[in-house]
């Protein structure tokens, strides 16, 4: 606890001295907005979406080329929507522009949306992590874009988790769906413009766009979000903190099946923290014991006795290995119940998040050490295909 405790200040001291990384909106504006000029520009964006000094894309755009329409994901234009809630079209009090809702009727942009554009740009920050949505917009408006033959330019941002880790399981192609919409590992340490440019050379959307990336300055691999120099934008509700990515991929999962857990949501400890009856002291030896790079101390809360993970802010530590581990645990101290007890609504959504509908089985005749091996071929070809698109060393 002490030792991530001193790895986080010094990391956050750290920051303090670099330079800001700068964003693909940065590169943008300094090249005097030259990919937009005399073009009719949509931009997909939300609050996330800002400069390296804090200003608003959708404001910069309407201020210096001609911006005439936003789209937004879930989360709304502000990011204030609660997860999985239909976002409604409206108009933009800053902009004045209509804001089509990307996360309602349609997921993905329909004709009419784009009627008006010659040039969709997109300027949002992911987390880094294959079931959070934001990648799916991208990959709907890349396929759209490509459908409606207009330009589909990403300005590029910072993987929060850096671009080394490529971890976890892959997804069996039926569960394929908007919480899951790319073959790729559950952490594959992409930015969103590598991964647009992997997305759309291999044909995951259909036919290729005509896709443009502009590239950040001075970010590379070995880059968390604590060494980058920038503020963290809350990117939805549950994702408050610039740790909050690595959280949600330790308990996400497990979340998305078990009624009565507490996950700290809409708390600053949102998906750092697991409470329930069946989280015991014994859990929380076998997690201290399995996660390594990964503390784990005891926390309780009105709900009962629990666990508090801390990640290294320098990026130590199998986030999935720390997921599977956890969600073995809790199969066994509930005696199967986190499955038994699932709506086959709740079963429907994990099998997509977690990319397959074997795990329950995998967990009553496999040790967790061979679940983690299983994935291991898949993520070492994935590495390798993934090596043409990378913009950064």
């Amino acid at each position: 606890m002490l030792r991530v405790l001193l790895a986080a200040l010094i990391f956050s001291c750290a920051a303090i001295n670099l330079h800001a990384v700068e964003l693909g909106i940065d590169v943008l504006q300094k090249n005097n907005f030259d990919l937009l000029r005399g073009k009719r520009v949509g931009l997909v964006t939300n609050q996330t979406g800002v400069n390296s000094a804090g200003e608003k894309t959708r404001l910069i755009l309407r201020k210096h080329v001609n911006l005439v329409a936003l789209y937004t994901p879930e989360h709304g234009l502000d990011g204030v929507e609660m997860a999985g809630v239909d976002v409604r079209s409206r108009r933009d009090p800053l902009t004045g522009l209509k804001a089509y809702s990307l996360y309602g009727d349609t997921r993905k942009p329909t004709p009419e949306m784009l009627a008006g554009i010659d040039v969709l740009v997109f300027d949002m920050q992911d987390i880094g992590c294959r079931s959070y949505t934001y990648i799916s917009t991208m990959g709907k408006c890349l396929q759209a874009c490509a459908e409606q033959g207009k330009e589909f330019i990403v300005l590029d941002r910072p993987n929060p988790l850096g671009g080394n880790r490529v971890e976890g399981m892959g997804i069996d192609p039926k569960w394929i769906s908007f919480v899951g919409q790319f073959p790729i590992p559950y952490v594959h340490g992409l930015t969103m413009g590598e991964l647009a440019l992997m997305a759309n050379a291999k044909g995951w959307m259909g036919p290729r766009a005509n896709l443009q990336v502009v590239k950040m300055h001075g970010w590379s691999r070995s880059m968390t979000w604590p060494m980058t120099g920038l503020r963290w934008v809350p990117t939805s509700p549950n994702i408050p903190l610039e740790m909050s990515p690595n959280y949600y991929v330790i308990t996400g999962v497990v979340g998305e099946l078990a009624g009565g857990l507490d996950q700290g949501l809409f708390s600053p400890r949102a998906f750092q923290i697991l409470c329930a009856p069946w989280v015991t002291s014994e859990m929380l030896y076998y997690l201290r014991a399995k996660c390594p790079g990964i503390a784990v101390d005891p926390y309780a809360t009105t709900s009962g006795p629990g666990v508090i993970f801390h990640a290294n802010p320098a990026g130590g530590g199998n986030l999935c290995t720390a997921a599977l581990y956890t969600l073995a645990e809790c199969n066994r101290q509930s005696h199967g119940a986190i499955f038994s007890r699932a709506s086959g609504e709740k079963m429907n959504l994990f099998s997509k998040v977690y990319g397959s509908d074997t795990i329950r089985h995998d967990l009553a005749t496999k040790k967790p050490e061979q679940i983690i091996a299983s994935w291991q071929p898949f993520l070492s070809r994935f590495r390798s295909e993934r090596e043409p698109f990378l913009l950064y060393q």
